[in-house]
């Protein structure tokens, strides 16, 4: 949670909402990091967790990220939480609720619901205040 929470400030530094994610290997080695650049791109789809997810896929050569973990600041939203059951990660470890857009848990449970094929398991607040303190600060500056 920590490399997430580097991330995470880096993309304060741009701007950009201060979510950071990573996304460790079946070995739990470090593959791919990210974190948001929506502002920097004009990309709405530049998620923190979708440009890990992207990135770690090209480096294993296979968009099926089985075994792999992603370790994001901030609860998924539906975009990221689709994007983690498509990639088929194993497990999601999440710092901060996002009781506004979360769907791992908190407003829906996108990443746990039966209907879908695949359900990696899901670790919350880790080092959360932490997490929810960097959001806080960011949004006061706004």
């Amino acid at each position: 949670m920590r490399r997430a929470l580097a991330e995470a400030d880096l993309a304060a530094l741009a701007g950009d909402v201060p979510v950071g994610a990573v996304v460790l290997g079946p070995d739990g080695a470090l593959l791919a990091t990210g974190h948001n650049e929506r502002e920097a791109t004009g990309d709405p789809t530049a998620h923190a967790e979708v440009l890990a997810l992207r990135r770690a896929a090209a480096a294993l050569g296979r968009w099926r990220l089985t075994g792999c973990t992603l370790v994001v600041t901030l609860e998924p939203c539906t975009m990221c939480a689709g994007a983690l059951v498509q990639s088929r990660v194993d497990r999601v470890v999440y710092g901060a609720r996002d009781e506004k857009a979360g769907a791992a848990g908190s407003l829906w449970d996108v990443v746990r619901d039966r209907r879908l094929n695949h359900r990696p398991e899901v670790v919350q607040g880790v080092l959360e205040d932490v997490c929810a303190d960097r959001l806080t600060a960011f949004f006061r500056t706004r």
